[in-house]
Protein backbone atom coordinates (compact mmCIF):
# COMPACT_ATOMS: atom_id res chain seq x y z
CA UNK A 1 0.00 0.00 0.00
CA UNK A 2 1.49 3.41 -0.86
CA UNK A 3 1.54 6.16 1.65
CA UNK A 4 1.01 10.05 0.97
CA UNK A 5 3.74 12.35 3.09
CA UNK A 6 4.21 16.12 2.70
CA UNK A 7 7.63 17.35 1.85
CA UNK A 8 7.90 20.78 2.98
CA UNK A 9 11.55 22.85 1.39
CA UNK A 10 11.63 25.27 4.67
CA UNK A 11 14.86 27.10 3.48
CA UNK A 12 12.00 29.38 1.49
CA UNK A 13 9.22 29.24 4.06
CA UNK A 14 7.89 32.86 4.88
CA UNK A 15 6.70 32.47 8.19
CA UNK A 16 2.85 33.67 6.86
CA UNK A 17 0.95 30.95 9.09
CA UNK A 18 -1.20 30.69 6.16
CA UNK A 19 -0.85 26.40 6.42
CA UNK A 20 -1.87 26.55 10.23
CA UNK A 21 -4.68 28.89 9.36
CA UNK A 22 -5.81 26.60 6.32
CA UNK A 23 -5.74 23.37 9.12
CA UNK A 24 -7.74 24.62 11.70
CA UNK A 25 -10.05 26.03 9.72
CA UNK A 26 -10.35 22.65 7.20
CA UNK A 27 -10.70 21.12 10.60
CA UNK A 28 -12.49 23.26 12.97
CA UNK A 29 -9.70 23.13 15.42
CA UNK A 30 -10.40 25.06 18.52
CA UNK A 31 -7.52 27.93 20.25
CA UNK A 32 -4.31 26.49 21.08
CA UNK A 33 -5.22 23.60 18.61
CA UNK A 34 -3.10 22.95 16.05
CA UNK A 35 -2.89 20.12 13.12
CA UNK A 36 0.04 21.74 11.37
CA UNK A 37 2.24 24.39 13.75
CA UNK A 38 4.78 26.81 12.34
CA UNK A 39 8.03 26.51 14.60
CA UNK A 40 9.87 29.45 14.32
CA UNK A 41 13.88 28.94 14.97
CA UNK A 42 16.02 32.19 15.18
CA UNK A 43 16.90 34.55 15.24
CA UNK A 44 20.37 34.48 15.84
CA UNK A 45 24.09 35.79 14.34
CA UNK A 46 25.73 33.86 12.24
CA UNK A 47 29.17 35.58 10.92
CA UNK A 48 29.83 39.20 9.95
CA UNK A 49 25.96 40.87 9.11
CA UNK A 50 24.56 37.40 8.83
CA UNK A 51 21.70 36.09 10.38
CA UNK A 52 19.58 32.99 10.81
CA UNK A 53 15.54 32.93 11.12
CA UNK A 54 13.81 29.80 10.09
CA UNK A 55 10.25 29.07 9.97
CA UNK A 56 9.50 24.81 9.64
CA UNK A 57 6.12 24.12 9.56
CA UNK A 58 5.80 21.04 11.46
CA UNK A 59 2.36 18.39 11.26
CA UNK A 60 1.53 17.48 14.52
CA UNK A 61 -0.01 14.33 15.83
CA UNK A 62 -3.32 15.69 14.70
CA UNK A 63 -2.41 15.72 10.89
CA UNK A 64 -3.71 13.16 8.81
CA UNK A 65 -2.88 15.24 5.71
CA UNK A 66 -6.50 15.93 5.31
CA UNK A 67 -7.85 12.66 4.19
CA UNK A 68 -11.32 13.68 3.67
CA UNK A 69 -9.98 16.32 0.84
CA UNK A 70 -7.39 13.42 -0.56
CA UNK A 71 -10.75 10.90 -0.78
CA UNK A 72 -11.97 14.12 -3.17
CA UNK A 73 -9.07 14.18 -5.28
CA UNK A 74 -8.07 16.97 -3.29
CA UNK A 75 -4.43 18.30 -1.45
CA UNK A 76 -4.67 18.92 2.11
CA UNK A 77 -5.50 22.67 2.86
CA UNK A 78 -1.96 23.27 4.05
CA UNK A 79 -0.49 22.87 0.68
CA UNK A 80 -3.64 24.38 -1.20
CA UNK A 81 -3.08 27.70 1.07
CA UNK A 82 0.80 27.75 1.37
CA UNK A 83 1.97 31.11 -0.49
CA UNK A 84 5.73 30.35 -0.79
CA UNK A 85 5.03 27.00 -2.48
CA UNK A 86 7.03 25.48 -0.13
CA UNK A 87 4.88 22.27 0.48
CA UNK A 88 4.34 19.82 -1.55
CA UNK A 89 2.22 16.16 -1.55
CA UNK A 90 2.38 12.96 -2.64
CA UNK A 91 3.19 10.03 -2.10
CA UNK A 92 6.39 9.27 0.10
CA UNK A 93 8.61 6.71 -2.22
CA UNK A 94 8.26 9.68 -4.77
CA UNK A 95 8.83 12.45 -2.32
CA UNK A 96 11.73 10.91 -1.20
CA UNK A 97 13.36 11.34 -4.08
CA UNK A 98 12.81 15.13 -4.32
CA UNK A 99 14.79 15.81 -1.20
CA UNK A 100 18.23 17.40 -2.65
CA UNK A 101 18.88 19.78 -0.10
CA UNK A 102 19.44 20.05 4.01
CA UNK A 103 16.44 22.34 4.54
CA UNK A 104 14.16 20.05 3.17
CA UNK A 105 11.93 17.57 5.49
CA UNK A 106 9.57 14.24 4.41
CA UNK A 107 6.85 14.11 6.95
CA UNK A 108 4.62 11.02 6.83
CA UNK A 109 1.60 9.75 8.84
CA UNK A 110 0.06 6.50 10.11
Amino acid sequence: MSQHGLLIDYEFCTGCHACEVACKVEKDLKEGEFGIKLAEIGPWKLDGDAWEWDFLPMPTQRCDLCQDRIDAGKVPACVHHCQSLVMEFGLVEELAKKVVKPRMVLYSVQ
